[in-house]
């Protein structure tokens, strides 16, 4: 399987008034991601509310995003369910619809309480989609789950026919690079952490996942080109202000202030769903101010 050289967007949710799901919207995302840069898009992950949204809804929401993407973007569709077999029929329906590839995080309530338990659990959901490339979502400070990343993939290529790689959303570096170097690179392992997507590509990253690629993805471009022109002064400077702006979702809240820029980049994604809430008028405000000073939409602007 040929491996992802590029930026991937995590998707965010979009509602209508009435808090219904907004596909209508869809297209216009996939539109702003084309003209960002990006290779693909992932749906229904973290920034997507995949938990907080109904089995049918991230159906709608899949094939959506198939309709509108026409094969001008890679389609990752996030799979991954409490219940194994909603995540298993999620999965089926991915490649029905011929996603490009599925992906799924682990249960986070009742938790595998080994790699091995995780391994078997990732094999029944990747099972319901035989013909489409799995990636495993690896984000332990939301699944609470510390695991050798290793052993893993280890295991994994035993147990999961089409398993291709792993979503690395955790900032353990060193481990990062060793997965990429797991039997002289035999999968793809993207990056998740858009702040520390400079050091990734460091050792040896070619891919990534992210959120504020939906609307910083050029910054991000213009870095990974600097550094495929070995200009690594130019990459750190401008990498530095992606770093200051994700000071700003830390302070703020990381959802509800990216829904905010998303708004400021011209997609207004209506109200998320509890428990999570956009910004107060004061924060909005607050934000706004700090925005201003950073000047950080406006050199996205100009790139």
């Amino acid at each position: 399987m040929k491996k992802i050289d590029g930026l991937i967007a995590a998707a965010f949710a979009a509602y209508n008034p009435d808090g219904s799901v907004n596909l209508a919207l869809i297209p216009a995302i996939v539109d702003q991601l084309l003209e960002q840069g990006m290779k693909g898009v992932f749906v229904c992950g973290t920034n997507g509310e995949g938990p907080s949204l109904s089995v049918e809804e991230r159906m709608q929401i899949a094939e959506a995003y198939m309709k509108a993407a026409e094969g001008r973007l890679l389609v990752f569709i996030h799979v991954g369910h409490s219940a194994i077999n909603e995540a298993r029929r999620l999965a089926a329906h991915a490649q029905q619809i011929g996603a490009d590839y599925i992906s799924a995080v682990s249960a986070f309530y009742f938790k595998p309480s080994s790699v091995q338990v995780l391994v078997e659990s990732m094999a029944e959901i990747a099972s319901a989609a035989p013909n489409t490339p799995f990636y495993y979502y690896h984000i332990p400070h939301v699944t609470g789950l510390q695991i050798d990343m290793l052993e893993f993939l280890s295991l994994a290529e035993e147990a999961i026919p089409n398993f291709a790689g792993v979503k690395y959303t955790a900032s353990t570096i060193h481990e990062y690079q060793s997965c990429l170097h797991y039997k002289d690179g035999k999968f793809d392992i993207l990056f998740g952490y858009d702040e520390l997507l400079l050091p990734a590509l460091a050792v040896g990253a070619k891919g990534a996942i992210g959120s504020t690629y939906n609307y910083a993805g050029k910054l991000y471009n213009q870095v990974i080109a600097h550094v495929a022109e070995n200009k690594w002064e130019e990459a750190e400077k401008l990498h530095f202000e992606a770093v200051r702006m994700v000071g700003l979702l830390v302070k703020y809240g990381p959802i509800p202030t990216q829904r905010a820029l998303m708004k400021v980049a011209g997609l207004d994604l209506g109200e998320p769903r509890l428990p999570l809430r956009s910004l107060s008028a004061e924060s909005s405000s607050k934000l706004d101010q700090d925005l201003e000073k950073l000047q950080f939409m406006q050199l996205v602007a100009r790139l």
